[in-house]
């Protein structure tokens, strides 16, 4: 119970409090969805990316092991998602839809402070989630993108141009350089870099409490709940078929595994609201699974322990 009480206490009651401060804004003011959403691509996210990766302590094999566990890991439930949708015969907007809230995951601000609580604070396995949180903030800003204008049959030349716009695709590598190189920061410069990225999960949030003001709240039921199995239960249970396929061992595969288990990205929410590709099923899916994560994430944690 203290792991259950621990997550709702600081992960899903801390972000309902923010999305239902978002929806109250849109209801009084009728904020501007579309500034919110280029405020988080190009601001807070590169922001708080820059930031992590820069201060982390990354070893070069910890970085080849979670990378090859990250690939092998994103491709199985590529496949699997692929297969889910053939079957349920999604078209148009739904397909690269259904497949974002699977295969992104929140790995940034409920995976590490999840990760802290679990392992208390072991900076190895911190380094692990840094990883992950790293490919998640790159894919969607560009796979992500690209399959929701490719399914449109738009000009794919334009939305290639989109993508090498996004600063966080330029952030990543500068970030480990300057790590890498111990380059120093000067302290106006980076203060605001803080004071930004401290702002990316408010934002984050209320935008999606925005989105969700702004629906019509015309239930997608069965495709929300899909999709949530998909990635709170079989998530994990792939992560741990990974973990026992490369032999990995120890609290290494525990920290992958349950880098797997967390909720739906808010990036697959803020792709759907910037390209307008089916935002209600978007934020249904991110609100849906955060809620639920506090039974399957509790219950992924109790198994941890079965994990050599």
């Amino acid at each position: 119970m203290g792991y259950f009480t621990h997550i709702l206490l600081s992960n899903v009651i801390p972000l309902t409090i923010m999305i239902a401060i978002g929806v109250v804004l849109y209801r009084a003011f009728k904020l501007d969805i579309k500034t919110l959403s280029k405020l988080n691509f190009y601001l807070f996210s590169p922001s708080v990316v820059f930031k992590m990766l820069y201060e982390s302590t990354l070893s070069l094999s910890v970085l080849g092991q979670t990378l090859l566990f990250f690939f092998i890991f994103f491709a199985a439930m590529y496949i699997l998602v692929e297969i889910v949708i053939r079957i349920r015969g999604y078209k148009g907007g739904m397909v690269p839809a259904v497949r974002n809230s699977v295969i992104f995951y929140n790995s940034a601000n409920y995976a590490i402070p999840l990760n802290q609580l679990v392992f208390v604070g072991d900076a190895f396995t911190m380094s692990i989630q840094i990883i992950i949180m790293m490919m998640q903030s790159l894919l969607p800003n560009t796979y992500g993108i690209y399959s929701v204008n490719a399914q449109k049959k738009g000009d794919i030349r334009k939305t290639m141009r989109t993508i090498m716009t996004l600063p966080v695709i330029y952030i990543i590598p500068i970030a480990f350089l300057m790590n890498g190189l111990h380059v120093p920061i000067p302290a106006p410069i980076y203060t605001p870099i803080n004071y930004v990225s401290n702002a990316f999960i408010a934002t984050a949030l209320l935008t999606l409490g925005v989105q969700l003001g702004s629906m019509k709240w015309k239930f997608q039921l069965s495709d929300v709940i899909l999709s949530n199995v998909l990635r709170l239960l079989v998530g994990p249970a792939v992560g741990f078929g990974v973990v026992l396929l490369l032999g990995i061992d120890g609290v290494m595969a525990q920290a992958l595994v349950l880098s797997c288990a967390v909720p739906t990205s808010l990036s697959s929410v803020l792709i759907a609201v910037e390209y307008d590709n089916e935002p209600e099923f978007s934020s249904q899916a991110v609100f849906s699974s955060t809620i639920f994560s506090i039974f399957t994430v509790t219950l992924v944690i109790y198994l941890l322990k079965f994990i050599g």
